[in-house]
């Protein structure tokens, strides 16, 4: 069954602009952050917001639109989250009035752990079109940063938010692992991988392809101190 759409209405992009080197934008993110008439971003300011940094590498007139910053908090209350999620929508909706076509920056891609994913299932829900645009995930470009496959044959391949519950019984799967949204919960994780260093390999990249990237190489390296934008792979030997 074909959704039905208000004629007039501008069209939402939630663009993935990959993990942080620009050269790892896609070409079709680029064309369309050039053809989009605003650029939506995260509230935290564009100097230092990590998907706008990247997009301002590969899209040269990007400081020339219009930009807007919706509050997306770094919270975990599910009532304060859904009251920025809706204001957030009710923001871009206004803008889709108007018949702007608006480019939502998000970090890797915007079907995997994203924030702009909120604000694109209200937008539609609304009635109003979103497309989702593929960028390069995190965990892919870290692999190859580490210099090697994530998974082959009929191994697993788990995405796990190590921040949140369950992660030792996460760990205890088959495949490989791989560690997201690590945060605060960094040094509790390194203590739990050194316990597995005898049937696991540990590889971690901190800020991969960013400024300041830093590799590690076994649960030992790894600064408790590393940032949000921290990525492990856990593989069996």
């Amino acid at each position: 069954m074909e959704e039905a759409f208000v004629q007039g209405r501008g069209m939402l992009y939630g663009i993935g602009v990959g993990p942080g080197d620009p050269e790892l934008m896609t070409l079709k993110a680029v064309r369309l952050i050039e053809a989009c008439d605003v650029v939506a971003i995260p509230r935290s300011g564009k100097e230092v917001n990590a998907a706008y940094t990247i997009a301002a590498g590969a899209v040269a007139d990007i400081g020339q639109k219009p930009l807007i910053e919706v509050d997306m908090p770094m919270i975990r209350d599910p009532e304060k989250l859904a009251q920025s999620h809706d204001a957030a929508a009710a923001q871009i909706m206004s803008l889709l009035d108007e018949g702007k076509d608006v480019a939502f920056l998000t970090l890797g891609d915007p079907s995997i752990y994203s924030t702009y994913i909120y604000v694109h299932q209200r937008v539609r829900s609304a009635g109003y079109q979103a497309q989702l645009i593929v960028g390069i995930p995190s965990f892919c470009a870290a692999a190859a940063r580490l210099n090697e496959g994530l998974t082959e044959a009929s191994k697993a391949l788990h995405i796990i938010p190590a921040s949140y519950g369950g992660l030792e019984e996460a760990l205890a799967l088959p495949g490989t692992k791989v560690l997201m949204k690590s945060g605060r919960a960094i040094g509790k994780i390194k203590q739990v991988l050194r316990s597995m260093e005898n049937s696991h390999t540990v590889g971690m990249v901190e800020r991969c392809g960013m400024e300041g990237e830093r590799v590690y190489r076994s649960a030992g390296e790894i600064d408790e101190e590393a940032g949000y934008f921290s990525l492990l792979v856990v593989k069996e030997k």
